[in-house]
């Protein structure tokens, strides 16, 4: 394990105090241990002082120690001990914690570290120079299947290409980070395989109940079956007449990225169909959703989303009439 030491006395504030808010949240969950064992809100308090602050300060662990009766080392043992502690300053709007464990970097991870050093800063734990960004490398995530991944602040942004981490740390850095949805950044839902669903799909009757039976001869499978199974697979031609109409280009596409449930990546696979506005996506028709649907191998999220409508209100009124018909703002 890494050294890691407090920041230097220079950056270090005088003094720290949780505000109002947060000092009645500290009360509260201290009182949630028995008399005597008030010290095992050590980890939650440090953590409420970080969100507060932004890091965890000389000053907040003295404070933190007085508030716990606790004697100083024994709190920076805590600070210093846990990566999720950030005892140096980082990033106002982002801090990027890459993960380079095995998984990880079989899967990539020292390009988004390459990302990291180009975009942020060539050294880990140090801030961009506006402040508002930085990154270091860590050990597991706990997102394995979807590597390479990094964590910024308590998201995960699994799945990752450099391209994609470039994408969300300019987003970050203008402010924006709430419109990149968390977890994986491709067609993949949680930590489920990559892709359409090739168990238990409708197509898959249920198995029944096994009845005792002579023994009989095996039976030869139908020669066609497997045929019929590969075009049920089949990607739709692109010839197809249920294919949606595709335009040129416009000088300013829309950023379908606007729309809940389409990423980057789904958003580029609709820019090759020639998709760029959301009012393309609002005139869809079932046939032409069930297209989309099969060409992109993720059947049921148009519908499960709600695209069209989504599509519909953002081509009529941006993100004013998204407001007014969802009550909150698009992603």
């Amino acid at each position: 394990m890494s050294v890691r030491r407090l920041a230097d006395d220079n950056v270090q504030p005088q003094s720290f105090a949780f505000n109002e808010a947060n000092s009645a949240w500290a009360a509260e969950t201290i009182k949630k241990y028995p008399a005597g064992r008030q010290q095992s809100a050590v980890i939650p308090l440090l953590m409420r002082a970080q969100e507060q602050d932004g890091w965890v300060t000389r000053a907040a662990i003295e404070k933190i120690a007085d508030m716990l009766e606790m004697p100083y080392i024994r709190v920076l043992e805590v600070a210093t001990f846990y990566t999720q502690f950030q005892i140096k300053p980082v990033g106002t709007r982002a801090h990027v914690q890459v993960c380079g464990t095995t998984p990880c970097m079989l899967r990539g991870a020292e390009d988004l570290i390459a990302v990291c050093k180009k975009k942020i800063h060539h050294d880990p734990l140090h801030t961009n120079e506006s402040g508002t960004l930085s990154w270091e490398e860590v050990e597991c995530q706990g997102a394995c299947v979807n590597a390479p991944m990094v964590v910024i602040f308590k998201d995960t942004y699994e799945d990752l290409t450099p391209t994609q981490l470039e994408y969300i740390i300019d987003r970050f850095e203008a402010g924006k980070g709430g419109d990149v949805t968390p977890g994986p950044q491709i067609d993949r839902v949680y930590s489920a395989p990559a892709g359409a669903p090739v168990t238990l799909t409708s197509d898959t009757p249920a198995p029944k109940a096994a009845k005792p039976v002579e023994a009989v001869a095996p039976v030869a499978p139908a020669a066609e079956a497997p045929a019929a199974a590969a075009k049920a697979d089949a990607k739709p031609s692109l010839d197809d007449p249920n294919r949606p109409a595709a335009v040129e280009k416009p000088a300013t596409p829309d950023d379908l990225k606007m729309i809940s449930g389409v990423g980057p990546v789904m958003e580029t696979k609709l820019h090759d169909l020639g998709i760029y506005t959301f009012a393309q996506i609002a005139k869809w028709t079932e046939k032409e959703i069930a297209w989309v649907d099969g060409y992109l191998a993720f059947r049921g999220r148009i519908v499960r989303d709600d695209w069209i409508k989504q599509a519909d209100a953002l081509a009529r009124g941006g993100e004013e009439e998204y407001v007014r018909v969802f009550g909150k703002k698009p992603r």
